[in-house]
């Protein structure tokens, strides 16, 4: 399949319930092999643009999550991705457990209290400078990896005549704000290895020729 606009890439999503953005050890498993080399870096609109219309769509998940890059989730998978992502933890309940940091905290505090916050407004309101705090990030993708955050959308900053100009800054939330808790926590009744279970035995459908060790790794 092709793709040449976001609704079709919002549509592959869903097919597939998993499509990271960039190529990766499993062939045909992007967004990137998927799409005419002419639709990248060039004046029409390609996955630069889709990637914000997919995020607005609600229609799909999404952020950072296959190791640090790019990708989606549709909405049918993502309850037993975050189930599997989180192991059984809400986000205070891994802090209060010592499995986050301090710093993981104000960020996600930040976020889930404010909802659709710009990145650059979380690290001014977290401390993140030149001469202040460093790794912003790495806690950002920690986040977005775990699910706890999402991007909500990609905004464009404006010059004083009103037109856009450089690439779109990141806008976070939480997935619980966006979707609702419900849609987001329905998989928690699960022990999170049966949800591992139920995604592994999808894409093992979906990627027939993967290596079952690459979509562990890359997936799960």
């Amino acid at each position: 399949m092709q793709l040449r606009c976001a609704e079709d890439m919002i549509k592959l999503t869903e097919e597939w319930g998993f499509l990271p953005l960039f190529a990766n050890n499993i062939p045909g498993f992007s967004v990137e092999e998927h799409t005419p080399s002419s639709l990248w870096f060039t004046d029409e609109e390609g996955p630069w643009e889709w990637k914000g219309a997919a995020a607005r769509s609600r229609k799909c998940v999404y952020g950072k999550f296959f190791g640090g890059k790019a990708g989606l989730v549709s909405l049918e998978m993502f309850p037993d991705f975050a189930n599997c992502r989180r192991d059984g933890y809400d986000f205070d309940s891994r802090f209060e457990d010592g499995l986050a940091s301090f710093k993981d905290k104000e960020v996600f505090d930040v976020i889930s209290s404010n909802g659709a916050i710009l990145s650059k407004e979380v690290k001014k309101i977290c401390g993140y400078r030149k001469d202040g705090k460093k790794g912003f990030e790495t806690v950002i993708t920690r986040l977005q990896s775990q699910t706890y955050v999402v991007t909500n959308d990609f905004v464009y900053m404006k010059d004083k005549h009103g037109n856009t100009y450089g690439w779109g800054v990141a806008e976070y939330d939480t997935p619980e704000n966006i979707f609702g808790y419900d849609l987001v926590t329905s998989a928690y009744s699960k022990d999170p290895p049966e949800s591992k279970e139920i995604i592994f035995r999808h894409l093992k459908k979906i990627l027939k020729n993967a290596d079952e060790k690459d979509i562990i790794k890359f997936v799960l």
